[in-house]
């Protein structure tokens, strides 16, 4: 499909295909993707060396109020909800499920204490991850008891 128009840098995409090549300001928006969809077909290309580019599946920013144990998602992006399991141990639920169970989970977080940093766990054994949710859990890295934290960031890949 031709998109026939000229975008900022005077960029006409013939084939439907992005690449930094073809993108004179190296980014990519939607006004310069016609569906907004970034697909592994529209990727091809636009890495450098062989190794493949894996985007991530699903990632939230979550956060627990502390003095009320209020839980709130700032931004996510295939997260339909937080579940507070107890202090510091959550589930994080799919918006849509993952191809199976054997996915990575990374994350990072802080308390609202500026004295403690929180060790970020993944599962701790509790629950072993599933296609439509995995568990996290946070603790204080000084006394290494399960915490809540203020700014918690999980990012799953697939």
């Amino acid at each position: 499909m031709a998109f026939g128009n000229s975008f900022d840098g005077g960029i006409t995409i013939a084939d439907g295909s992005v690449t930094t090549a073809k993108l004179a300001d190296d980014s990519v928006t939607t006004a310069k993707i016609a569906d907004a969809n970034v697909t592994a077909a529209k990727l091809n290309g636009a890495q450098t060396g062989s190794a493949p580019i894996y985007g991530a599946r699903a990632w939230v920013n979550f956060g627990v109020d502390g003095s009320n144990d209020v839980l709130f998602i700032r931004a996510s992006g295939n997260v339909s909800s937080i579940t507070d399991n107890d202090v510091g141990d959550y589930t994080v639920n799919f918006t849509t499920a993952m191809p199976d169970e054997n996915y990575a989970i990374t994350g990072s977080g802080t308390t609202g204490n500026p004295n403690t940093n929180v060790e970020f766990n993944i599962g701790n054994a509790r629950s072993e991850p599933t296609a439509s949710a995995c568990r996290v859990v946070t603790r204080g890295s000084l006394n290494l008891v399960f915490e809540d934290g203020y700014w918690i960031n999980v990012v799953i890949f697939r």
